[in-house]
């Protein structure tokens, strides 16, 4: 079908929530301490993922530009919020539903219809950071895990190479 509109503006992320909280993520166990990335997602949000998913997202829904204009107007896009978690590489989503007072104003499709348009949207957007914003590298990652096990490769590298600085 497709939806010829104005994309909205990315969500500012609204949070952070449990990650049991999230769509498209393990729940697993909460972790003390974890700070969802909130800058990270919200800077890939800014910098395309959440325009690339919105246009992607657009060539498909079922949406009518009058629901589309109705889901702005209630600001539903700004309540979209997302989770990385970047020792699984996964991202969640939370999509907005449609409050219990507005779901008159969708008579076509019903307001359980734009809900699952919404769904859909926070799974594009998740799918897009996941697959090509917040690549991990492995190096790095394995740098970030294991500090230590890095500097001794690094010593045993230079003494093998003859550039040990010990000598």
């Amino acid at each position: 079908m497709g939806l010829d509109v104005d994309i909205p503006d990315p969500p500012s992320l609204r949070g952070p929530r449990s990650r049991g909280e999230y769509d498209a993520i393990d729940a697993g166990e909460d972790r003390a301490g974890d700070d969802y990335r909130r800058e990270t997602v919200r800077t890939a949000l800014q910098d395309g993922a959440w325009r690339d998913a919105f246009e992607e997202w657009a060539d498909s829904t079922y949406l009518s530009v009058e629901e589309f204009e109705t889901v702005d107007r209630l600001e539903l896009f700004e309540e979209f919020d997302f989770h990385w978690d970047p020792a699984s590489d996964e991202v969640g989503y939370r999509a907005p539903t449609v409050p219990e007072a507005d779901r008159e104003r969708f008579p076509d499709r019903g307001a359980d219809g734009v809900d699952e348009e919404l769904d859909d949207l926070g799974r594009a957007v998740s799918e897009m950071l996941e697959n090509d914003y917040l690549l991990r590298d492995e190096e790095d990652a394995e740098s970030d895990f294991f500090p230590e096990e890095e500097e001794r490769e690094s010593e045993a590298e230079a003494r093998e190479s003859g550039d040990d600085p010990d000598r």
